[in-house]
């Protein structure tokens, strides 16, 4: 496949798990443990842009590679923006975001969304979902869902149950029994990294705003956003610290 770079963000600043990326799972910190996961990806570079240089410094004792982005970005689109331009990356190279609190994400799942742009020179950026499997995740604001068009690009992400089931009764799994089904997105990224360089530029968008959702920022300026539908969901996460003692029990 096409060569591309992951870049993990990792910030020290989180009100719900303090110094998350230096999180101990197993002998190893948190962002570690991702970074050495997106290792077993097709990826020709794996770095990390961090804010702190006790992430560096983690980084560095494990042989991981980092750079050393502001502490001041408003985003991790920003983020990412200043490592691609500080790492040289610009026009068509790929750059998957490959988030710092995913521990278990799966090599082939990065290695699925870094496809999307070679394969979709209409799209600037790519994204995965799956099938939704239960009513109560359709209702949760948490969830994030998707609609794609009919070649696999996103009409829209919202928070909000979509698309809405006008002829069947709430919390009931309509879509149950085969078919058309809901869709979760999955918070991984690929880029055109020219795109990703001017992303923060853009005017933040409506839908945006409301939504809290940086992805419709693209949507908003006309770009468009190829999404893989993977099989099943991914690993979980670590937002706080019941997550972690749940992450850190699965490497026992």
């Amino acid at each position: 496949m096409s060569r591309f770079t992951v870049l993990i963000p990792a910030r020290m600043a989180s009100s719900r798990l303090p110094d998350k990326p230096l999180a101990d799972i197993a002998g190893l910190p948190m962002v570690v443990r991702v970074a050495r996961r997106a290792a077993q990806s097709a990826a020709a570079r794996v770095v990390v842009a961090a804010d702190d240089a006790r992430i560096l410094h983690a980084c560095a004792a494990h042989g991981v590679e980092a750079v050393a982005t502001r502490a001041d970005h408003p985003s991790g689109s920003d983020r990412l923006a200043e490592a691609c331009a500080l790492l040289g990356l610009d026009g068509d190279d790929v750059v998957v975001n490959v988030q710092g609190d995913e521990p278990l994400i799966a090599p082939a799942l990065i290695d699925a969304v870094a496809a999307l742009l070679p394969a979709r020179p209409e799209a600037s950026m790519g994204t995965a979902a799956h099938a939704i499997a239960s009513p109560a995740d359709y209702a949760n604001p948490n969830v994030v869902k998707v609609v794609l068009d009919a070649r696999g690009l996103a009409h829209y992400f919202s928070r909000a149950p979509i698309p809405f089931a006008r002829d069947h009764a709430p919390g009931t799994a309509w879509w149950q029994g085969g078919g058309f089904a809901p869709l979760r997105h999955v918070g991984i990224y690929s880029y055109r990294a020219g795109f990703l360089r001017q992303f923060p530029a853009l005017q933040p968008a409506p839908t945006e705003t409301i939504e809290a959702l940086e992805q419709l920022r693209a949507l908003w300026h006309g770009h468009r956003i190829a999404v893989h539908l993977a099989a099943e969901a991914p690993g979980p996460g670590v937002d706080t610290p019941e997550d972690l003692e749940r992450v850190r029990a699965l490497f026992l």
